[in-house]
């Protein structure tokens, strides 16, 4: 919401976000801490979500871009190119 905020207030032109696949990571674990007793299993999955935005910006809307609060558990990768 912050990033579109920036994008409208700064007139530049924006397509996103567009959704990439979930990558899923499984991880299965015996629940058994010596592997003896029943075959019982526990298991676990991290699901990965990605979304790509395309922004044609400016110099004013990048370092506004650049100063927004990310939480630390949310990646942010920046490709840079001219057209």
């Amino acid at each position: 919401r912050e990033i579109k905020g920036i994008v409208e207030k700064t007139g530049v032109r924006m397509k996103g976000p567009i959704p990439l696949p979930t990558k899923r990571l499984r991880v299965v674990t015996r629940k058994a801490p010596s592997g003896q007793g029943s075959h019982t299993f526990d298991k676990w999955e991290m699901r990965i979500h990605r979304r790509l935005i395309d922004i044609d910006a400016d110099e004013r809307t990048m370092r506004q871009l650049t100063r927004l609060r990310i939480p630390e558990d949310v990646y942010i990768q920046l490709n840079l190119s001219t057209r």
